[in-house]
């Protein structure tokens, strides 16, 4: 039996380090690479391809040449491909955990769900491959008839992040491919073996030649510009921060370009004075340290009615202080490193500011000694209005907790952002959770739960957390357009 460390080299090497275009892998056109790090440690794991602008525009011709031929192919076949990559991906969710936990720090437990949870999107959109339809009805005067197609958008370019690196990946190939459009993804840089890892699947589930196509690069602004400005490309879907969205979208108006963007969030987490704490507290758990805190949808906001706000503290530090720290490959660690010393150093800037400007810790605190991107789980207390983190994602393991006495100041103080992409509501009162949830200015709410994202519900948000709808029903729509044809018929 090999030993971890030899287990973890032999997963890494596994994973091809080119660049994967017209289903061949290649290196990139000028022989440059760069490294991924292991943020636990930061060791380089691996060296990976790093495209040019030329790389990528290879990319999107290999995605342009194979549209036609793809978007012929039979909903069924799509769907199966789709299908026979869930079975794949849950077969080696045991290797691709420890891949992912390796380049993006999370501990294994939630390596390995997010392996399932990718998954899923998967099994999802194969299901809905064959449920593309249109529409046909009677024109409202009698005089003809009106007929709905839907048919694929075309080429896409995918971005995916590095905090999900494989669900956010199948969260957007997965409905590409059911609606027979071809698509160049490109990767965060900091967790680009995840993503490799999946195309490689991807070809041997039987997709064909030149539907999907990965670059890798270090510096991806000068790579998507061309490919976003080319016009063959018809659709932009991007996972990210809103600075970037903002350019993202900037570029794509010159072609008018389809968008889907899921961006930044910064989403309150409220507990009325009826609440059940201890569903509360398991809740907060959840909202706060799933991904390590490193989640658009993570609780960044934390207004705890004055009834309750000392309990709930304490409880939550108590439950904060007991998360034990360290590798993600370690048994029972359940807080892994940061992506990176830059995300750390934010973190830990934040607390520092809130700190200054009256805030108590409760637990935490103050950045760990020794290698790795490690900051501790963190709670702070009577968290002032002024204070940075207030209004910027934390992206890390910290609870800045604030009080309130109204459901009036509640709502106002959970909407007082630029951002709408997730909040949660603790009661107990059924008629307060429908007047909240109804007057929230966001895309999800979590009701007495902690966790929003399941691939069978639409995620997004308003405001400055984006546009579109990923997962769900209403996700494959993202990626289809619809075609009207108006039939003279007589009487």
């Amino acid at each position: 039996m090999l030993d971890e460390f030899a287990r973890e080299e032999k997963v890494v090497s596994s994973v091809p380090s080119g660049l994967f275009i017209g289903g061949a892998w290649r290196p990139a056109e000028t022989g440059a690479t760069f490294a991924v790090e292991d943020p636990s440690t930061g060791r380089v794991l691996a060296q990976v391809a790093d495209a040019s602008p030329a790389d990528g525009m290879q990319a999107l011709e290999a995605a342009a040449k194979a549209q036609a031929s793809w978007a012929a192919v039979p909903p069924r076949e799509r769907s199966d491909i789709l299908r026979r990559a869930y079975d794949l991906l849950l077969e080696r969710k045991e290797d691709l955990a420890l891949l992912m936990t390796l380049e993006m720090g999370k501990p294994l437990a939630e390596a390995r769900g997010e392996v399932v949870y990718a998954a899923e999107f998967f099994r999802w959109f194969s299901e809905e491959a064959v449920r593309i339809d249109g529409g046909f009805t009677t024109a409202p005067n009698g005089e003809g008839r009106l007929l709905m197609m839907k048919e694929p958008v075309g080429p896409c370019l995918l971005i995916t992040p590095w905090n999900f690196p494989m669900a956010m990946g199948t969260r957007k190939i997965g409905p590409a491919v059911a609606a027979g459009c071809t698509m160049v993804v490109k990767p965060a840089e900091q967790t680009p073996l995840s993503l490799l890892a999946l195309a490689g699947i991807m070809q041997e589930a039987g997709l064909p030649d030149g539907v999907l196509n990965v670059v890798t690069t270090s510096n991806p602004a000068p790579m998507m510009e061309p490919m976003i400005r080319d016009g063959r490309a018809r659709k932009l879907s991007f996972t990210g921060s809103t600075a970037v969205g903002r350019k993202l979208l900037e570029q794509c108006a010159d072609q008018v370009m389809r968008t889907s963007m899921e961006l930044g969030g910064n989403a309150p987490f409220l507990v009325f004075e009826d609440a059940d704490l201890d569903v509360a507290i398991e809740g907060a758990i959840q909202a706060k340290m799933r991904n390590i805190g490193e989640a658009c949808t993570a609780a960044n906001r934390f207004y705890v009615h004055s009834s309750v706000a000392d309990e709930f503290a304490r409880r939550l530090g108590e439950r904060m202080a007991a998360l034990p720290i360290g590798r993600g490959v370690e048994d029972g660690v359940v807080v892994g490193p940061l992506i990176d010393a830059a995300a750390r150093d934010k973190v830990a800037s934040l607390v520092d500011d809130a700190v200054r400007r009256g805030a108590e810790v409760v637990v935490g605190g103050a950045s760990l000694d020794g290698e790795g991107y490690y900051y501790p789980p963190t709670v702070l207390t009577n968290v002032p209005e002024d204070a940075v983190m207030r209004h910027e994602e934390i992206f890390g393991p910290v609870a800045p907790i604030a009080t309130f006495e109204t459901e009036e100041e509640a709502i106002a103080a959970a909407n007082d952002t630029d951002f709408g992409l997730a909040c949660y509501v603790f009661t107990r009162d059924l008629d307060r959770a429908f007047r909240v949830c109804e007057r929230l200015e966001t895309g999800m709410i979590g009701l007495n739960q902690g966790m929003v994202s399941n691939p069978a519900a639409p995620f997004g948000g308003v405001k400055h957390s984006g546009l579109g709808r990923e997962g769900g029903r209403v996700g494959i729509e993202e990626f289809l357009e619809t075609k009207y044809v108006a039939i003279a018929t007589k009487s």
